[in-house]
């Protein structure tokens, strides 16, 4: 008879945990309470167009990248729909202080090449900077799927590894301009100065420097794939009723109850949520109050604000890379203070489409956003929030578009709609604390504190999600492996993923 597993929450790290222990020969079921499965993979529909919720550049899967030979273990990398950028600039920066611009090249010499060009003074230490970097990602086992003696994470004891990333960066360079070229993917991983390891600023810029993709036609086809390869080995995914309580008895659980009343029971449970949203569904006496609190007192990383524009039919350019407007130089690492005037920057991106043209059909802007700016309406929920809310909103469209429209010249002409969201969408409707999009903020200065293992201190409950080890595209998906062999032995997926060559 099968092993049941319980897995709370259908989003990307829920998926793909339980497409990997389904394809092991267990019976999964998933719980989510949205209508729609994905999580920040999830689309939705506004103005004729299909929307990601999520802003999608992926690293990771270009032929033999980690997450290409996870989806080809799964058996689904022949059905993912994705488009490589360009080659000569994988991104582009605007510096609105000095309107100068920098095109970023793929693999380690377009890298250095391209920031060269900019920097002739500073190539040598820039190949020294990028073989550092690539040097710290290569000593991780899992990111690398190699097996490894322990259980497995991101963290490697090092001196670069402790260290902060704006420390890290300021050892290859006294010029302070390329010090903030070299931080501009800080909004992919809500990096702080003097906090965010270096180590995560490492392997977040390796993926890109090694290619990034974009989902083909939105990334809820992704989150499908998933979903069927699980219901294809028996499993079943029940959308639109979220768990309401866990009862824990003597160190387990013994049964989820859903909103509708439903009640399971598994071998195993497996969480996909926020840990402080898990804490919420079950009796404070589950887990020790030290580990309640620590839970808590975690700090979260910034959310975002994002613009989702419809464009008028054969008005804007097709862009086959993504586009990060900065402010200062300075403010690289401040997005999470809110002592500096919003907005200080955004990530920009053309989604391609099925056959995609010459032509653009939507634009995504998502700018970050410390959840403080919307604290005064944090009691309130979706569609009651307020005329004085919807005014706020309004006025920080107007102020993203301002700055489009500066990198951009007449781009407001091209736009035919506007949705907005802003970080209590993003709380309330992933059921993450404070809107975070890049999960726990890891800090170098207490570096225990922000690692979360996948084990807890219930004997059949298990972690996955963004929240632990590394957030995104490419952290969530190894995550779940870690996850899983914490049930099927250590190596035992990475092993199979290796072995694979179909």
């Amino acid at each position: 008879m099968k092993q049941k597993v319980i897995i709370i929450g259908a989003g990307l790290g829920g998926l793909f945990t339980g497409a990997i222990l389904s394809k092991e020969g267990f019976e999964v079921t998933l719980l989510e309470k949205n209508a729609l499965i994905g999580g920040g993979l999830e689309t939705f529909h506004r103005f004729g167009e299909h929307f990601d919720t999520g802003m999608h550049v992926i690293g990771g899967m270009h032929p033999d990248g980690n997450i290409w030979k996870i989806c080809r273990y799964l058996g689904i990398i022949n059905d993912v729909k994705v488009r490589e950028v360009d080659d000569d600039c994988t991104d582009y920066l605007y510096f609105s202080e000095d309107h100068d611009s920098y095109q970023i090249g793929k693999g380690r010499e377009g890298f250095i090449n391209s920031l060269a060009q900019k920097f002739p003074h500073e190539r040598e230490n820039l190949e020294r900077y990028v073989d550092a970097i690539l040097g710290i990602a290569n000593k991780v086992d899992l990111f690398n799927l190699r097996p490894s003696e322990r259980p497995m994470s991101f963290f490697v004891e090092s001196d670069d590894f402790l260290i902060a990333a704006d420390e890290f960066i300021a050892k290859f360079t006294d010029d302070k301009r390329l010090r903030s070229v070299l931080a501009y993917m800080n909004p992919l991983y809500g990096g702080k100065a003097h906090e965010t390891p270096a180590y995560i600023h490492a392997i977040i810029s390796t993926l890109y420097i090694k290619g990034a993709s974009r989902f083909v036609g939105g990334s809820q086809h992704f989150a499908n794939l998933l979903a069927d390869l699980i219901q294809q080995h028996g499993g079943h995914i029940f959308a639109n009723d979220g768990v309401k309580w866990i009862e824990v008895n003597d160190h387990q659980i013994d049964y989820v109850r859903t909103r509708s009343g439903k009640q399971f029971t598994a071998d195993y449970y497996i969480s996909d949520i926020h840990p402080c949203t898990l804490l919420k569904l079950m009796d404070e006496k589950a887990f020790p109050k030290s580990y309640r609190e620590r839970l808590n007192i975690i700090p979260n990383t910034h959310s975002a604000f994002t613009l989702y524009i419809k464009l008028k039919p054969n008005t804007f350019p097709y862009i086959n890379h993504s586009e990060y407007y900065m402010t200062r130089y300075a403010d690289v690492w401040n997005f999470s203070r809110t002592d500096r005037p919003w907005p200080l920057g955004f990530l920009m991106m053309t989604p391609p489409n099925e056959g995609q043209g010459e032509y653009a059909t939507k634009v995504l802007v998502t700018a970050p956003m410390p959840f403080q700016m919307v604290k005064q309406w944090e009691d309130t929920t979706v569609g009651h929030r307020g005329a004085d809310y919807e005014k706020w909103k309004a006025e920080c469209a107007r102020l993203l578009l301002e700055q489009l429209e500066e990198m951009h010249p007449g781009f407001s002409e091209a736009i035919e709609a506007i949705n907005t969201s802003s970080p209590l969408t993003i709380r309330d409707y992933y059921g993450v604390k404070e809107g975070s999009i890049c999960g726990y903020a890891k800090n170098c200065q207490n570096i225990i504190l922000s690692q979360v293992p996948v084990v807890t201190k219930i004997r059949n409950l298990l972690l996955t999600g963004q929240n632990i080890n590394l957030h995104g595209f490419c952290g969530v998906p190894l995550t779940a492996i870690n996850t899983c062999e914490a049930i099927l032995g250590i190596n035992y997926i990475i092993n199979k993923i290796n072995a694979c060559t179909d």
